[in-house]
């Protein structure tokens, strides 16, 4: 299973530094990030090698504001630090959040 971390201003970018990780900006507020929040467990559980960040954006403003996370949810793909992908709709179906990490998740470990 895939790593699942919670992560905010102090250790944001010491967690998306190395690996893949897929940060998930959501708000206790967001209805459709808890609509989500299955399928994330799900595909972080079916891809060991994947890290998934939860940033919970109301506590982490100045991270949002750094990478222009504007609406949630909001997902962003990083591989070593460096944002590959980004996500975000907040009518997000989780077939479609399925289909963009396999997506840009297969392209990076492709790139290896």
């Amino acid at each position: 299973m895939g790593e699942i971390v919670e992560a905010g201003r102090d250790n944001f970018w010491d967690v998306v530094a190395e690996g893949t990780v897929l940060a998930d900006f959501w708000g206790p507020e967001c209805e459709p990030c808890k609509a989500l929040e299955p399928e994330v467990e799900r595909m972080a559980e079916e891809r060991p090698e994947l890290r998934v960040a939860k940033v919970e954006a109301p506590n982490a403003r100045r991270v949002c504001i750094d990478l222009k996370v504007m609406g949630l949810p909001t997902f962003l793909l990083f591989r070593d630090g460096e944002e590959v992908a980004r996500l975000s709709d907040p009518e997000l179906t989780p077939p479609q959040l399925e289909e963009w990490l396999n997506e840009n998740y297969d392209q990076q470990e492709d790139g290896r």
